[in-house]
């Protein structure tokens, strides 16, 4: 079950003050709150989002860093697919040049 917009919308706004207020007074590398509120930023981003889409068959032009990341790997694994297949395929041609005979043509003498 999908939340209102304006509902979702409001706890969202809510997440991103409670996180700016986390980070405006961190107390640590690895505050507890700030992580806390971090989680719940992306959480009420996630929600907004398929609000908005449930309703109103939009989307917002941000993706979650997790979600960018997790694309970004996925590309990687498929380059490294790509990469495995070409490595099936030996190039005879490079032997080619270690034929060439100096001692029959004249122009080097």
């Amino acid at each position: 079950m999908s939340l209102e917009p304006h509902v979702a919308l409001e706890d969202f706004l809510s997440a991103v003050r409670e996180h700016y207020a986390a980070a405006a007074h961190r107390t640590s590398d690895t505050d507890p709150r700030v992580e806390a509120s971090y989680m719940a930023l992306a959480d009420a981003f996630e929600l907004y989002e398929d609000a908005l889409y449930t309703a109103f068959d939009e989307v917002t032009p941000f993706e979650l860093f997790d979600d960018v990341e997790d694309a970004k790997d996925d590309d990687e694994d498929d380059d490294l697919e790509d990469d495995d297949e070409d490595d099936d395929f030996d190039d005879d041609d490079d032997d080619d040049d270690d034929d060439f005979d100096d001692e029959d043509d004249d122009s080097v003498r």
